[in-house]
């Protein structure tokens, strides 16, 4: 199983949409780095949600439910199905995920308006470490 994270404006769509809605197609992607990532995600990879924006961090936690596909609306982009897991509370916040200095050299820390990336092994661990009741 791989982790991803997939950032959204929570204007546009939040945490509570996802919730309510219990599945999504993620899609809107441009950028081709990003793209890469949603065309590497498979059933049952898990997606840090992250909102960008107002208090930026993680907000939640969505699974992969589809392999990801060319999206229809523009062929240079992808998508994929992703289904509701669970809400983290409080989000891990941009601030702190700089403040631990332990992903410097993440893109979340490196190229600020990238939408969609892979997150690395050690990401994960530390946000198992900060939720150990959420199964992440």
């Amino acid at each position: 199983m791989k982790y991803f994270l997939a950032k959204t404006d929570p204007e546009t769509y939040s945490i509570d949409d996802l919730e309510r809605e219990k599945k999504t197609v993620w899609d809107g992607v441009t950028n081709p780095q990003a793209v890469r990532a949603i065309r590497e995600m498979r059933p049952g990879d898990r997606v840090f949600v992250y909102h960008s924006g107002g208090v930026s961090g993680v907000v939640g936690l969505a699974a992969v439910r589809s392999e990801p596909r060319d999206d229809p609306k523009n062929p240079k982009s992808a998508v994929v199905d992703l289904e509701f897991q669970k809400r983290l509370e409080p989000p891990a916040t941009l601030a702190e995920i700089k403040q631990s200095k332990k992903f410097d050299d993440w893109a979340l820390v490196r190229q600020g308006r990238l939408s969609t990336m892979s997150a690395p092994e050690k990401f994960v661990e530390w946000m198992r470490a900060r939720y150990p009741n959420a199964k992440v």
